[in-house]
């Protein structure tokens, strides 16, 4: 399961984290996905939204030194918030940021690490009310999509099969052309 984040398309409207936060509970303070602005006010000013990225060669997982984080058969990084120690060693690891810790007491005391789950819950029972106030909902459990890509308004969020979302990749590529035949390309390059 991965994500794809098309800059051509996402406007920062926030659609994404906001659906995130009022499906998974999110803790205030902690945000599993954010829109992030390069460039700002100047030419080439581009959106990004940052979720997990789920990467098949973590390295959130590689730095844990309890073995908290790991694969899901599906994918899915995914941490365990029993066995958590609030190390911090995943944040300083993850270059899209998504571990997260409570900001509310200091480095020390922030309590476990809360991150994206792609709606895909926690490794407790599916379903369940604990799986629930834990690690938010499990959408892929019903066959769903994450809520944020399920919200996008531009699609520029895409979430899915690796496969599946290739695909779109492709395609979306291939509409746009390459060189002087590029889509935004007289735009771009003036």
């Amino acid at each position: 399961m991965k994500f794809y984040v098309d800059v051509k398309r996402c406007i920062e409207c926030g659609g994404c984290e906001v659906a995130c936060k009022n499906e998974n509970n999110v803790p205030e303070g902690i945000a599993r996905i954010r829109v992030a602005t390069v460039n700002e006010g100047e030419p080439g000013e581009t959106n990004v939204a940052v979720p997990c990225m789920h990467c098949s060669k973590a390295p959130c997982i590689a730095v844990c030194p309890v073995d908290a984080l790991f694969h899901r058969p599906d994918g899915v990084v995914q941490v365990n918030k029993e066995t958590c120690i609030g190390c911090g060693y995943c944040l300083y690891a993850c270059p899209f940021g998504a571990p997260q810790f409570p900001k509310s007491s200091p480095f020390g005391a922030r309590g476990v690490m809360d991150k994206c789950t792609y709606c895909a819950g926690g490794p407790e029972e599916p379903f369940s009310d604990r799986e629930l106030r834990l690690y938010g909902s499990n959408r892929v459990a019903e066959g769903k999509l994450p809520m944020c890509a399920s919200v996008c308004s531009t699609k520029a969020l895409v979430a899915g099969d690796a496969e599946e979302v290739a695909n779109v990749v492709r395609q979306r590529m291939a509409a746009r052309g390459s060189g002087g035949g590029a889509w935004g390309w007289d735009t771009a390059y003036r």
